[in-house]
């Protein structure tokens, strides 16, 4: 289906998820193992799947990518990204909560790592070029980075 962006006419328009995990005041990320923003560090998510649930798909994602698994629960907020075949990639991001243990955390799919991160360290992989391009605008804009330490 192709929508209208707003600023690009006929982008095609393709929705994603992302799941925001916090832990015991740790953000959980994955380092992008491909494009877009291969080798950075971001939410842990991707596309749904063609008629697919929003919250399901999150929870597939989460679950490929990092090897948890999640309750999802409400949407705390849309980013649009392009896409580097053109395009915009909708996400809509949604708070979840790890159902079990957070020590079964995995890289998987196409996540190169993933780990546990603090306010000072997400700053901090932001300040080096290491945090993909809007994500610690959008968590902050968002409160998420309040739940930090």
């Amino acid at each position: 289906m192709t929508q209208e962006t707003p600023g690009r006419p006929d982008a095609r328009r393709v929705p994603c998820v992302g799941g925001v995990v916090v832990h015991e005041r740790r953000l959980l990320l994955v380092e992008r193992g491909h494009a877009p923003s291969a080798g950075l560090w971001s939410v842990p998510g991707g596309r749904l799947l063609s008629d697919e649930d929003p919250r399901e798909g999150c929870a597939r994602e989460l679950l490929e990518e990092t090897g948890l698994v999640v309750s999802v629960g409400d949407l705390v907020g849309t980013v649009e990204r392009d896409a580097p075949s053109g395009g915009v990639y909708v996400t809509d991001d949604f708070v979840c909560t790890v159902v079990g243990s957070p020590s079964e955390l995995v890289a998987g799919d196409d996540a190169a790592d993933a780990g546990w991160f603090s306010r000072h360290e997400v700053e901090a992989l932001d300040a080096h070029g290491m945090l993909a391009p809007g994500v610690l605008d959008a968590l902050d804009g968002w409160g998420v980075l309040d739940l930090l330490d």
